[in-house]
């Protein structure tokens, strides 16, 4: 798989006074500048103090300096507050503090850049992404399966291949018959992303079968110009479109019996079904083809809370 075009989160260099001196230095601003109360500034000065913890806790000397800060350490450090069932408000401020920290830190010239530019904050209130069980994915892809047409048969391998890259709608729908590479091991297909991002997405065995199939057996009664390059075509033999496909997708969810479903609901259960799984989240960003990693981290909140759905279903005092 090709490695991300660029780096989730910019290196920034500095030096000088050590991580105390500078988180001092910050809330003398804070109180200075600012005016900020009390509560603000022992608040601000707490949240800091975990976030230097944590760090020094990822250092093999225990310390914390400003060239042992990475992005993995900054994603290490929210991914510690859900472990420890903040709430999201709580690891938003606690985020919002981090990110002002540095935003200072950058603005008075003591590192070259702002680190946490691109982590974002938890989304308060905001409903996760809804995604399907392992359950539900089986109902869904089993609808087409049910019939013998043509159609039945494309819609089954585009599901399927839908599911097994968590693709975007508008990549799946562009695809064209070259960019399925079957006879390479393993079979991959070259997903497309935003700014013409290539990456190479393998596939599962019964997806490929699906693929095969159609390629080989049912596009070619489909299609009506030999020329036509699309991978996935229409009745009228020509390139199926986005909204074509999300028809299909909401037909087969009611006949599932499936709620709720968008035409990016296998994307967000392919990425949550991954990290279920244990592909490590640098590894999801780059399947979805996400420029910056901080946009997967979203589906970290969807495993943990599954997990704690788990938790509740099965301890006897839960």
């Amino acid at each position: 798989m090709s490695p991300p075009h660029r780096n989730a989160f910019k290196p920034c260099p500095g030096g000088g006074p050590g991580v105390d001196s500078r988180i001092s230095e910050f809330l003398t601003f804070l109180a200075v500048e600012k005016n900020a109360s009390e509560n603000t500034i022992s608040a601000y000065r707490s949240d800091l103090a975990q976030f230097e913890k944590s760090v020094a806790g990822q250092t093999s000397d225990n310390g914390a300096s400003w060239e042992a800060i990475t992005d993995q350490m900054l994603l290490k450090f929210v991914e510690e507050l859900r472990e420890r069932r903040y709430k999201a408000a709580t690891v938003a401020r606690k985020v919002a503090a981090v990110k002002s920290f540095f935003s200072f830190m950058a603005a008075e010239g003591i590192l070259t850049c702002d680190p946490t530019e691109e982590l974002r904050s938890p989304q308060v209130g905001k409903a996760l992404p809804r995604t399907l069980t392992p359950e539900e994915v089986d109902e869904l892809l089993e609808q087409p399966a049910r019939k013998s047409t043509p159609v039945a048969q494309r819609d089954k391998a585009m599901l399927e291949l839908a599911y097994a890259t968590g693709m975007r709608v508008t990549e799946l729908v562009s695809l064209d018959v070259g960019h399925v590479a079957l006879e390479s091991d393993p079979v991959t297909v070259r997903g497309i992303g935003k700014g013409d991002q290539e990456r190479a997405l393998p596939l599962y065995q019964r997806s490929v079968d699906e693929l095969r199939q159609y390629i080989f057996h049912v596009r070619p009664k489909m299609v009506r110009n030999r020329n036509e390059t699309a991978l996935f075509v229409n009745r009228r033999g020509g390139r199926l479109t986005r909204q074509g496909f999300w028809l299909i997708l909401k037909n087969y969810a009611r006949e599932a019996g499936l709620d709720g479903i968008t035409p990016h609901t296998l994307r967000h259960t392919y990425a949550t079904h991954m990290l279920s799984g244990g592909m490590p989240l640098r590894n999801v960003q780059e399947a979805l083809g996400h420029a910056s990693i901080s946009t997967t981290q979203i589906y970290t909140q969807l495993t943990d809370q599954q997990k704690r759905e788990q938790y509740d279903q099965a301890h006897p005092r839960a």
